[in-house]
């Protein structure tokens, strides 16, 4: 207790309070000159049994700041006997205070946390995870949020717990409720929320997010060609068949190392839930993929991930598959600085086999490059007939180029990408240089001036 007491003082000695738009302030002031007193209040009610052991409530050095202000020395008091002094359970200063109390072992910890009757949040420093997990089991029930504080987390750490969004936000008991206020179920209660029912595709219409057993949309080629704005959700194509053979098996076997006994030793299937040499489930996915990939240039710009996969049902040595690959939702992106605009499409790929039984079901993800109409294609032929259309009259719609300006840019262009100019200055000023580069990919037209 003497050792916490004493380290915690000289860590507060380096707390400065005052103006905290000064960069050397670490601690403002509370929210107004009656809160003060409600804290005083309170210390005084707590200290009819603890002790004040740093800080005065009177006297606060402030830097950039006057007494005016609500500023108040950060306060620590101390409880020695905190089973029989419940004083310090039961009353809440609201501003810089903490009591120091003595416990024996982790089930006094645990009843300390209880004995609050709620709060926010609670923290727990330890190194050993077994008391870690003890403590939390035991005092979540108290707790909105419990922060499980070690040498490795130390350094990051903002103090006593994060309120993230995707986190439960308030305590029970005492501590006011709210939790269903917290986080992002907090925005729900903002928004008019509506269920809707229907026929499956129906509701991937409405929603546009394949539903399975919804109609397909058969398309006329190759899902993968299309440009981002003509994937439609529902659009599906049913890829030609393959048979699994022996050799395909040990082939994947031996690529991958996987020598599972299903795959690789039919002498060990008696007693298994396997009925004859078995594929990889990762080959049928990976055969899967080999069916309904493009492999022209297209828009689609690369595999962009899995979200899930299950298989279900084997297949074994010469059953023949086939896929159904389906758009199930498009995800649109920003894209920073030089690259091609696009978005991630998530396909439904279902395997089934010759009898049209369902085998195996999984989510990829594409990267699919948008549209660009932005830009008009500078070849030879468009250049000379802009060229053509340039006269002394013509006028610049932004900037302040000249019709001589330009025929004279655009030869200085021609010369530097063929390298007959090596040494030039970059004309572009510095701050707008990541810009104007950006804006080759991003197809924003530029803005004038």
């Amino acid at each position: 207790m003497d050792d916490v007491q004493i380290a915690l003082g000289e860590a507060l000695d380096k707390v400065t309070i005052g103006d905290p738009r000064l960069k050397e302030v670490r601690m403002g002031a509370l929210v107004s000159k009656e809160q003060v007193e409600v804290l005083k209040n309170r210390i005084g009610e707590l200290s009819k049994s603890a002790k004040v052991v740093y800080g005065d409530l009177e006297k606060t050095n402030l830097i950039g700041a006057t007494e005016k202000g609500a500023f108040v020395s950060p306060i620590v008091l101390r409880e020695d006997q905190p089973f029989q002094n419940i004083a310090v359970h039961e009353t809440e200063a609201f501003g810089p205070v903490s009591t120091i109390m003595p416990y024996k072992n982790i089930d006094e910890a645990i009843e300390f946390a209880q004995m609050g009757k709620g709060s926010l949040v609670s923290s727990i420093v330890t190194n050993n995870d077994e008391i870690a997990k003890e403590y939390v089991i035991n005092a979540a029930s108290h707790h909105g949020r419990i922060l499980v504080l070690n040498r490795e987390n130390a350094k990051q750490s903002t103090g006593h717990g994060s309120p993230l969004p995707l986190l439960v936000h308030g305590g029970p008991g005492r501590a006011g409720g709210g939790e269903e206020m917290g986080g992002v179920r907090g925005i729900k209660h903002y928004m008019q929320r509506c269920a809707v029912q229907g026929s499956p595709t129906t509701l991937t219409e409405i929603t546009g997010i394949y539903q399975p057993n919804s109609k397909y949309k058969e398309i006329t080629q190759h899902p993968f060609q299309y440009h981002w704005e003509d994937i439609q959700p529902g659009m599906s194509l049913r890829t030609h068949n393959r048979t699994v053979t022996d050799t395909d098996i040990i082939n994947f076997a031996n690529l991958t190392w996987d020598h599972f006994y299903a795959h690789t030793d039919i002498t060990s299937l008696d007693g298994s839930i396997f009925k004859k040499r078995t594929a990889h489930g990762y080959f049928i996915l990976a055969a899967a993929a080999g069916l309904f990939v493009y492999p022209n240039k297209g828009p689609v710009a690369a595999n962009y991930g899995l979200e899930e996969c299950r298989f279900l049902r084997p297949i074994y040595h010469n059953d023949t598959v086939y896929v159904r690959l389906t758009c199930k939702q498009k995800v649109d992106r920003d894209v920073a600085s030089a690259e091609h605009p696009s978005g991630i499409v998530k396909w439904f790929v279902e395997v089934f086999d010759v009898e049209d039984e369902l085998v195996a079901v999984a989510t990829i993800l594409t990267m699919v490059q948008k549209k660009q109409e932005v830009f008009v294609e500078m070849t030879e032929a468009k250049i000379e007939e802009c060229l053509n259309k340039l006269t002394e009259k013509n006028q610049t719609k932004m900037g302040n180029l000249t019709p001589q300006h330009l025929f004279e840019h655009l030869e200085q262009g021609y010369k530097i990408m063929s390298g007959e100019i090596q040494d030039f200055e970059i004309s572009t000023p510095e701050k707008i240089l990541d810009k104007v580069h950006n804006s080759l990919y991003n197809y924003d037209k530029f803005q004038r001036n």
